[in-house]
């Protein structure tokens, strides 16, 4: 086995260019599914087989302990449904079917930590094309990832974030190239970043995101308490709608190990999952979420006989589900140590009706802690500006603090990205909590109430930039100045055509 160490961008290069197996026959929004499975399967394969060499090497005349040590890996891989076994066959027609027999063989062997994760994917579909083309393609993707630069064993690799990091990569690139619809699941990483560091995540907490997606906003929080202290003590919690998304988030998981995680399929809003086990929602230390903005058809006709009392500060309004999700969230933090981290549309800061009382409840039982202006074109799928919310139990002040930080960003052709400088610039003013010109205002309960709750940035955060003077006499002497000039040179031009010959 080739043991030569492999660097973060050559596994990205040749993850990404297996991904030209698909594209001008399969849309991007379909092929990312069959891309990232294998990647989690080839990633297995390769863990298992470098274990299995090893034990080989050491306890080559005891097969029987070699079969006992296999047994106790991360993930038991039964024969049949290794990588290489299906690669072996590539060449013989029922690719798809035979791969998801090798998917559904390492469910059943891995039931605690697999269970339904490769159901709502078959490679077998007919999204693929008829049965000669789909068995071609899923030929050329097995022997994409069997290149030696795809080897992905401990020795080569090395760190398992490695292979996170590359599942990291590819969703962010689905993501950026394939519109909102890739996009839904994911949270840029700068403002996943920022989102943990304004929670200050510690060891011991519970952390939840109720509308996980891949999972990149929960995994960040617990890289965070990991830089920070080293410890894995803490526990990681979501739940995601769409089914081959929260089977994506499940893989994310492992991939990363962070195999303390509980993560749930289902509408957190129509059917929240995250129970206790009195079957009351669950609280957490940090509850973190990028929701769909203002979702139409989020639940409402049954919002008003919610059984766990989350609307009990109005119902949001039909079309537009953004309270909705707040509202869940609010409900969810623990009663001492809860805090929680939201985007949000700008709607959600001035909106006025059934929204405009929500918001006025929060804000009187003083949760709303700090309002965070983000620059436009940072999610993918919109253009709009968003805002981050930080909400808070057992405050020690009544302010609330707004932050513009819409004119601090690198600008990109499409996609405009938080620099390291400006998470630093946001994170600093929150923890200084002071008003800063042109850039944070603290402001009062009465100055909010002077609002009418109307949260909207500008009412606190004057960015407006005075005119500078135009001193007119001074305009006056440059434009003769330059008047003379141009008689000047008008009269050498004249002498010039003279001489040529000109008149």
């Amino acid at each position: 086995m080739n043991d030569t160490a492999l660097s973060q961008d050559t596994i990205n290069a040749a993850v990404w260019g297996a991904c030209d197996t698909f594209r001008g026959t399969v849309e991007p929004g379909i092929y990312k599914d069959y891309v990232l499975t294998m990647l989690f399967l080839k990633y297995i394969s390769d863990v298992w087989q470098d274990h299995y060499d090893r034990y080989k090497q050491e306890h080559g005349d005891h097969p029987e302990l070699i079969e006992e040590l296999l047994k106790n890996e991360r993930f038991v891989l039964p024969p049949s449904a290794n990588f290489y076994a299906l690669h072996a066959t590539r060449h013989q027609p029922g690719n798809g079917e035979r791969i998801d027999k090798a998917l559904h063989a390492i469910e059943e062997a891995n039931l605690t930590k697999l269970r339904d994760v490769f159901q709502d994917i078959s490679f077998n579909s007919a999204k693929l094309g008829d049965e000669a083309q789909k068995n071609d393609i899923l030929r050329h993707l097995l022997e994409d990832f069997a290149k030696p630069s795809l080897n992905l064993g401990e020795r080569r690799v090395g760190n398992l974030d490695v292979i996170g990091n590359a599942y990291e990569f590819l969703i962010k690139n689905f993501a950026s190239t394939s519109g909102k619809k890739a996009g839904e699941f994911y949270t840029p990483p700068e403002v996943s970043q920022l989102m943990a560091r304004l929670m200050t995540p510690q060891a011991g907490d519970e952390i939840c995101d109720p509308t996980c997606g891949s999972g990149s906003l929960l995994m960040k929080c617990g890289q965070l308490i990991r830089a920070q202290t080293g410890s894995r003590k803490y526990a990681l919690y979501g739940q995601e709608a769409i089914g081959s998304t929260w089977a994506l988030a499940k893989m994310n998981m492992f991939l990363h190990a962070e195999d303390n995680h509980r993560i749930e399929w289902g509408d957190t809003l129509r059917n929240p999952k995250l129970l206790d086990g009195q079957g009351q929602l669950k609280h957490f230390d940090i509850v973190v979420a990028n929701p769909p903005f203002s979702l139409e058809k989020w639940g409402h006709e049954a919002a008003g006989n919610d059984p766990h009392k989350r609307f009990r500060r109005g119902l949001p309004p039909r079309t537009k589900g953004d309270y909705a999700f707040v509202l869940h969230m609010v409900e969810t933090m623990k009663a001492g140590t809860g805090r929680m981290a939201v985007v949000v549309p700008h709607g959600v800061l001035f909106r006025g009706a059934a929204e405009g009382k929500i918001r006025q409840k929060l804000i009187e039982e003083n949760l709303l802690d700090v309002v965070i202006g983000l620059p436009e074109k940072l999610f993918y799928g919109t253009g709009i500006p968003a805002a981050v919310l930080v909400l808070r139990k057992n405050r020690t002040d009544d302010k609330v603090l707004f932050i513009d930080a819409s004119r601090a960003y690198q600008d990109g052709k499409n996609q405009n990205l938080l620099r390291a400088e400006d998470l630093d610039t946001i994170v600093a003013t929150v923890d200084a909590r002071q008003s800063i010109a042109k850039y944070a205002h603290l402001a009062s309960p009465a100055e909010i109430s002077g609002n009418d709750f109307n949260l909207n940035i500008p009412r606190y955060v004057d960015t407006f930039e005075e005119a500078v003077a135009i001193d007119l006499m001074a305009v006056r002497e440059e434009r003769l100045r330059l008047k003379a000039e141009l008689a000047v040179l008008e009269e050498k031009m004249a002498g010039y055509l003279r001489e040529l010959g000109y008149e």
